[in-house]
Protein backbone atom coordinates (compact mmCIF):
# COMPACT_ATOMS: atom_id res chain seq x y z
CA UNK A 1 0.00 0.00 0.00
CA UNK A 2 1.24 2.90 -0.89
CA UNK A 3 2.07 5.86 1.66
CA UNK A 4 2.70 9.38 2.21
CA UNK A 5 6.38 10.03 3.46
CA UNK A 6 7.41 12.94 5.41
CA UNK A 7 11.11 13.99 5.06
CA UNK A 8 12.37 16.43 7.77
CA UNK A 9 15.56 17.80 8.88
CA UNK A 10 15.84 16.82 12.92
CA UNK A 11 15.55 20.19 14.16
CA UNK A 12 11.46 20.34 12.43
CA UNK A 13 10.78 16.76 14.40
CA UNK A 14 8.26 17.62 16.71
CA UNK A 15 6.32 19.43 14.00
CA UNK A 16 6.42 16.41 11.78
CA UNK A 17 5.57 13.83 14.15
CA UNK A 18 2.23 15.96 14.21
CA UNK A 19 1.29 16.57 10.58
CA UNK A 20 1.95 12.81 10.84
CA UNK A 21 -0.29 11.92 13.65
CA UNK A 22 -2.78 13.90 12.15
CA UNK A 23 -2.31 12.11 8.53
CA UNK A 24 -2.49 8.91 10.29
CA UNK A 25 -5.85 10.03 11.76
CA UNK A 26 -7.51 10.95 8.94
CA UNK A 27 -6.93 7.35 7.58
CA UNK A 28 -3.59 7.52 5.17
CA UNK A 29 -0.69 5.48 5.80
CA UNK A 30 2.20 7.86 6.54
CA UNK A 31 5.78 7.06 6.90
CA UNK A 32 8.36 9.01 8.83
CA UNK A 33 12.22 8.72 10.15
CA UNK A 34 10.83 8.35 13.72
CA UNK A 35 14.67 7.70 14.84
CA UNK A 36 16.85 10.09 12.74
CA UNK A 37 17.64 7.37 10.26
CA UNK A 38 19.54 5.06 12.44
CA UNK A 39 20.92 1.60 11.05
CA UNK A 40 21.33 1.57 7.03
CA UNK A 41 20.77 5.02 6.28
CA UNK A 42 20.94 4.71 2.88
CA UNK A 43 19.02 1.28 2.35
CA UNK A 44 15.69 2.57 4.58
CA UNK A 45 15.76 6.32 2.65
CA UNK A 46 15.27 4.34 -0.36
CA UNK A 47 12.92 1.65 0.42
CA UNK A 48 10.75 4.76 2.59
CA UNK A 49 10.43 6.23 -1.00
CA UNK A 50 10.29 3.98 -3.49
CA UNK A 51 7.18 2.94 -1.51
CA UNK A 52 5.63 6.37 -1.70
CA UNK A 53 2.87 7.73 -2.75
CA UNK A 54 3.78 11.36 -2.50
CA UNK A 55 6.67 12.96 -0.46
CA UNK A 56 5.79 15.58 1.77
CA UNK A 57 9.54 17.60 2.25
CA UNK A 58 9.62 20.51 4.95
CA UNK A 59 11.53 23.22 3.96
CA UNK A 60 14.08 24.73 5.82
CA UNK A 61 17.31 26.50 5.90
CA UNK A 62 17.99 23.55 7.74
CA UNK A 63 16.99 20.83 5.34
CA UNK A 64 18.37 22.81 2.76
CA UNK A 65 21.62 21.99 3.99
CA UNK A 66 21.54 18.69 5.40
CA UNK A 67 23.07 15.91 3.25
CA UNK A 68 20.11 13.25 3.94
CA UNK A 69 17.81 15.12 3.04
CA UNK A 70 19.37 16.26 0.08
CA UNK A 71 19.75 12.66 -0.54
CA UNK A 72 15.93 11.70 0.29
CA UNK A 73 14.82 14.32 -2.08
CA UNK A 74 16.88 13.79 -5.62
CA UNK A 75 16.32 10.67 -5.13
CA UNK A 76 12.14 11.26 -5.15
CA UNK A 77 12.44 12.90 -8.28
CA UNK A 78 14.61 10.01 -9.79
CA UNK A 79 11.81 7.51 -8.97
CA UNK A 80 9.07 10.07 -10.03
CA UNK A 81 7.80 10.11 -7.05
CA UNK A 82 5.32 13.14 -6.95
CA UNK A 83 6.61 16.26 -4.25
CA UNK A 84 4.22 17.95 -2.27
CA UNK A 85 6.61 20.79 -0.45
CA UNK A 86 5.74 22.06 3.07
CA UNK A 87 7.40 25.64 4.02
CA UNK A 88 8.33 25.80 7.92
CA UNK A 89 10.38 28.61 8.48
CA UNK A 90 9.66 32.22 7.46
CA UNK A 91 11.47 34.21 5.22
CA UNK A 92 13.18 31.12 3.94
CA UNK A 93 13.96 30.74 -0.17
CA UNK A 94 15.01 27.33 -1.33
CA UNK A 95 18.07 28.14 -3.23
CA UNK A 96 20.98 25.96 -5.11
CA UNK A 97 19.93 22.19 -4.85
CA UNK A 98 16.64 22.64 -3.54
CA UNK A 99 15.50 25.20 -5.16
CA UNK A 100 15.65 24.15 -8.27
CA UNK A 101 14.05 20.62 -7.36
CA UNK A 102 11.15 22.38 -6.09
CA UNK A 103 11.34 24.98 -8.22
CA UNK A 104 7.45 25.65 -9.32
CA UNK A 105 5.84 23.94 -6.40
CA UNK A 106 2.73 25.26 -4.62
CA UNK A 107 4.07 24.74 -1.24
CA UNK A 108 1.73 24.77 1.60
CA UNK A 109 2.59 26.91 4.59
CA UNK A 110 3.17 25.82 7.59
CA UNK A 111 4.79 28.96 9.00
CA UNK A 112 2.16 29.56 11.16
CA UNK A 113 1.13 27.45 14.10
CA UNK A 114 -1.99 29.00 14.72
CA UNK A 115 -3.39 28.11 11.53
CA UNK A 116 -1.92 23.96 11.94
CA UNK A 117 -5.48 22.58 11.01
CA UNK A 118 -5.79 24.84 7.77
CA UNK A 119 -2.22 24.01 6.86
CA UNK A 120 -3.19 20.49 6.87
CA UNK A 121 -6.08 20.40 5.44
CA UNK A 122 -4.31 22.42 2.51
CA UNK A 123 -1.84 19.44 2.19
CA UNK A 124 -4.49 17.18 2.60
CA UNK A 125 -6.16 18.69 -0.76
CA UNK A 126 -2.72 19.45 -2.57
CA UNK A 127 -1.92 15.58 -2.15
CA UNK A 128 -5.10 14.90 -3.39
CA UNK A 129 -4.50 17.15 -6.64
CA UNK A 130 -1.18 16.35 -6.96
CA UNK A 131 -1.67 12.15 -6.97
CA UNK A 132 -5.12 12.02 -8.45
CA UNK A 133 -6.00 8.26 -8.89
CA UNK A 134 -2.76 7.25 -6.45
CA UNK A 135 -5.25 8.91 -3.63
CA UNK A 136 -8.11 6.05 -4.95
CA UNK A 137 -6.39 3.07 -4.52
CA UNK A 138 -6.08 4.06 -0.44
CA UNK A 139 -8.59 2.15 1.89
CA UNK A 140 -9.43 4.92 4.45
CA UNK A 141 -9.77 4.41 7.85
CA UNK A 142 -11.64 7.20 8.83
CA UNK A 143 -14.77 6.64 6.61
CA UNK A 144 -16.64 9.56 8.43
CA UNK A 145 -18.26 12.05 5.49
CA UNK A 146 -16.52 15.06 6.33
CA UNK A 147 -12.98 13.46 5.76
CA UNK A 148 -14.22 11.50 2.23
CA UNK A 149 -14.80 14.91 1.27
CA UNK A 150 -11.39 16.03 2.09
CA UNK A 151 -9.78 13.11 -0.07
CA UNK A 152 -11.87 12.41 -2.71
CA UNK A 153 -10.78 13.57 -5.76
CA UNK A 154 -12.73 16.64 -7.48
CA UNK A 155 -13.24 17.76 -10.75
CA UNK A 156 -10.23 20.30 -10.55
CA UNK A 157 -9.10 23.37 -8.97
CA UNK A 158 -11.13 26.30 -8.41
CA UNK A 159 -10.04 29.79 -8.47
CA UNK A 160 -11.40 32.07 -6.04
CA UNK A 161 -10.34 35.62 -6.28
CA UNK A 162 -9.45 36.75 -2.69
CA UNK A 163 -10.34 40.75 -2.79
CA UNK A 164 -13.94 39.93 -4.31
CA UNK A 165 -14.38 36.47 -3.78
CA UNK A 166 -15.51 35.75 -6.66
CA UNK A 167 -14.82 32.29 -8.73
CA UNK A 168 -12.85 32.60 -12.21
CA UNK A 169 -15.42 30.99 -14.89
CA UNK A 170 -16.46 30.38 -18.34
CA UNK A 171 -19.19 32.80 -19.60
CA UNK A 172 -20.27 30.51 -22.33
CA UNK A 173 -20.28 33.48 -24.80
CA UNK A 174 -18.11 32.37 -27.87
CA UNK A 175 -15.90 34.77 -30.09
CA UNK A 176 -14.29 34.40 -33.51
CA UNK A 177 -10.57 35.22 -33.40
CA UNK A 178 -9.02 36.31 -36.85
CA UNK A 179 -5.62 34.29 -35.75
CA UNK A 180 -6.74 31.19 -33.66
CA UNK A 181 -10.76 30.82 -34.73
CA UNK A 182 -12.82 30.07 -31.97
CA UNK A 183 -12.57 31.43 -28.26
CA UNK A 184 -14.48 31.34 -25.29
CA UNK A 185 -14.76 34.13 -22.87
CA UNK A 186 -14.12 34.38 -19.07
CA UNK A 187 -15.40 36.32 -16.00
CA UNK A 188 -16.28 36.10 -12.21
CA UNK A 189 -19.17 34.71 -10.53
CA UNK A 190 -20.48 34.77 -7.05
CA UNK A 191 -20.62 30.80 -6.90
CA UNK A 192 -18.79 28.06 -8.47
CA UNK A 193 -20.49 26.86 -12.02
CA UNK A 194 -19.35 24.08 -13.66
CA UNK A 195 -16.93 25.91 -15.55
CA UNK A 196 -15.57 27.29 -12.40
CA UNK A 197 -12.82 24.27 -12.27
CA UNK A 198 -9.73 23.44 -14.24
CA UNK A 199 -7.61 21.16 -14.54
CA UNK A 200 -3.52 21.45 -14.46
CA UNK A 201 -1.67 20.20 -17.02
CA UNK A 202 2.55 20.10 -16.55
CA UNK A 203 5.14 18.16 -17.39
CA UNK A 204 7.68 16.92 -15.07
CA UNK A 205 10.61 19.79 -14.60
CA UNK A 206 8.68 22.43 -16.39
CA UNK A 207 7.37 25.43 -14.72
CA UNK A 208 5.22 26.33 -17.23
CA UNK A 209 1.64 24.83 -16.44
CA UNK A 210 -1.62 24.78 -18.67
CA UNK A 211 -5.15 24.83 -17.30
CA UNK A 212 -7.91 23.36 -19.14
CA UNK A 213 -11.38 23.84 -18.48
CA UNK A 214 -13.12 20.56 -16.78
CA UNK A 215 -16.35 20.96 -18.63
CA UNK A 216 -15.59 22.47 -21.93
CA UNK A 217 -11.77 21.21 -22.40
CA UNK A 218 -11.15 24.53 -23.47
CA UNK A 219 -7.31 25.71 -22.01
CA UNK A 220 -7.40 28.97 -19.86
CA UNK A 221 -5.09 32.05 -22.35
CA UNK A 222 -4.49 35.24 -21.82
CA UNK A 223 -3.94 38.29 -24.70
CA UNK A 224 -1.72 40.78 -23.76
CA UNK A 225 -2.42 43.05 -26.88
CA UNK A 226 -6.39 42.94 -26.18
CA UNK A 227 -5.80 42.42 -22.34
CA UNK A 228 -8.68 40.12 -22.07
CA UNK A 229 -8.68 36.27 -20.85
CA UNK A 230 -10.20 33.66 -22.87
CA UNK A 231 -9.95 29.73 -23.61
CA UNK A 232 -9.26 28.07 -26.55
CA UNK A 233 -9.16 23.61 -27.77
CA UNK A 234 -5.42 24.12 -28.21
CA UNK A 235 -2.89 25.11 -26.06
CA UNK A 236 0.44 26.81 -27.56
CA UNK A 237 2.02 30.15 -25.56
CA UNK A 238 -0.21 32.56 -24.98
CA UNK A 239 -1.51 29.88 -22.63
CA UNK A 240 1.34 29.20 -20.70
CA UNK A 241 1.29 29.75 -16.77
CA UNK A 242 3.15 30.42 -14.15
CA UNK A 243 0.98 29.30 -10.59
CA UNK A 244 3.10 30.48 -7.92
CA UNK A 245 2.65 30.62 -4.30
CA UNK A 246 1.75 33.71 -2.22
CA UNK A 247 3.74 34.18 -0.02
CA UNK A 248 2.64 36.92 1.88
CA UNK A 249 -0.59 34.94 2.57
CA UNK A 250 -0.10 33.30 6.19
CA UNK A 251 -3.87 31.57 6.62
CA UNK A 252 -2.55 28.61 5.70
CA UNK A 253 -4.82 28.13 2.91
CA UNK A 254 -3.48 27.67 -0.85
CA UNK A 255 -3.21 30.96 -1.89
CA UNK A 256 -2.05 31.81 -5.31
CA UNK A 257 -0.62 34.15 -7.89
CA UNK A 258 -1.43 33.59 -11.91
CA UNK A 259 1.55 34.54 -14.12
CA UNK A 260 0.56 34.48 -18.00
CA UNK A 261 3.64 33.40 -19.58
CA UNK A 262 3.63 35.11 -22.91
CA UNK A 263 1.60 38.38 -21.77
CA UNK A 264 3.80 38.77 -19.02
CA UNK A 265 1.13 39.96 -16.56
CA UNK A 266 -0.18 38.76 -13.25
CA UNK A 267 -4.27 38.25 -13.23
CA UNK A 268 -6.67 40.02 -11.17
CA UNK A 269 -10.14 41.60 -11.09
CA UNK A 270 -10.64 44.93 -11.14
CA UNK A 271 -13.69 46.97 -11.87
CA UNK A 272 -15.33 43.68 -11.88
CA UNK A 273 -13.44 43.11 -14.53
CA UNK A 274 -10.49 40.41 -15.23
CA UNK A 275 -7.81 41.79 -16.36
CA UNK A 276 -3.64 41.35 -16.34
CA UNK A 277 -1.35 43.73 -14.50
CA UNK A 278 2.34 44.31 -14.56
CA UNK A 279 2.96 43.93 -10.68
CA UNK A 280 1.92 42.22 -7.92
CA UNK A 281 -0.66 43.76 -5.44
CA UNK A 282 -2.93 42.66 -2.80
CA UNK A 283 -5.07 41.82 -5.46
CA UNK A 284 -3.82 39.82 -7.48
CA UNK A 285 -4.10 37.26 -4.75
CA UNK A 286 -6.44 33.63 -5.13
CA UNK A 287 -7.37 30.93 -3.44
CA UNK A 288 -7.25 28.11 -4.75
CA UNK A 289 -11.04 25.61 -3.67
Amino acid sequence: MPHIMISYQWDSHELAKKVFAKLEGLGFDAWMDLEDMSGNINEAMAEAVENAMVVVPFLSEKYQASKNCKKELNYTDSCDVDIVPCMIQPNFKAKGWLGLLTAGMLWIDFRNPDNFEQSVESLVKEITAACGDKVAEITLKVTSEETKQLVTPQKGRAFIHISTNKYLAETGEVKTHWGSGSRSTLTVTDTPEDTSFWVQVKEKGSEIVFFKNYATQGYLGYDPNGDYIYTKPDHYGAEEWLLMTDENDDTGKRAVIIFANYGKKYLTVRDGQLTGVDDVSTDCRWYLH
